[in-house]
């Protein structure tokens, strides 16, 4: 089990115990993460992915609470965050992706003006590999979108977007508990920039296959585990 998982794990035990309710602010965070036997960071990890589906509430300058959400709702939120990466339907959305996307890619290389150009290297601008890891997800989910904005074919676009969309946690939960894999996301999408830049259509569709790919083999390899 990854450590972040495992630090969500213990806090979950907490909530379904009731040493935490609805409503009860955390301990100091160097208590917490005695009690639990888990290093400050990785504790920090797990409340950042727990406040992402509102299970937690941090507050900033008073403290993180457990959200004031009915017990069988806090419950069914917090099994999803543990099981979430183990859903085959999720797999199955990024096979899709790694057919679709690297035609739309090539479609976008052959296609793409200054202006497309542009706007795709403002998104890239817009996270680095310190910032936090939903917005460089929400950044990675724009610039697909853009690219395939690219293509000047709104039914394409609509496709890509919603195939897109589903995989947004799991992303997240990989940026969270994989390492590097923040920084080889932000390399793969200047790579797929370059080749789009260059109107090289088999090197933006061969990117865009290693980016999708990644995301694919590290979820089957949850899967198996």
């Amino acid at each position: 089990m990854a450590v972040t998982d495992d630090a969500v794990e213990k806090l979950r035990g907490m909530i379904l115990e009731g040493t935490l309710k609805p409503g009860d602010r955390l301990p100091k965070e160097a208590d917490l993460a005695a009690t639990l036997g888990l290093s400050r960071n990785s504790l920090r990890e797990a409340v950042r992915a727990l406040s992402m589906v509102r299970i937690l509430d941090v507050r900033q300058g008073d403290g993180t609470y457990v959200s004031s959400l009915a017990a069988d709702s806090l419950v069914e939120a917090l099994t999803f965050i543990i099981e979430f990466h183990r859903d085959a339907s999720v797999l199955e959305l990024l096979e899709v992706r790694r057919v679709l996307e690297p035609a739309v890619c090539a479609r976008a290389a052959n296609l793409a003006t200054e202006d497309d150009i542009q706007a795709l290297e403002a998104v890239l601008a817009k996270s680095t590999a310190s910032s936090p890891v939903d917005d460089l997800v929400s950044a990675d989910l724009e610039f697909h979108r853009t690219i395939a904005k690219c293509c000047g074919n709104p039914v394409l676009a609509s496709l890509a977007e919603s195939l897109s969309g589903p995989t947004q946690r799991a992303r997240i939960w990989r940026g969270m508990t994989e390492e590097g894999a923040l920084e080889r996301t932000l390399r793969e999408h200047a790579a797929i920039l370059d080749a789009i830049r260059r109107h090289d259509a088999e090197i933006a569709a061969a990117w865009a296959a290693v980016h999708i790919g990644g995301v694919e083999d590290w979820l089957r390899e949850n899967l198996a585990d």
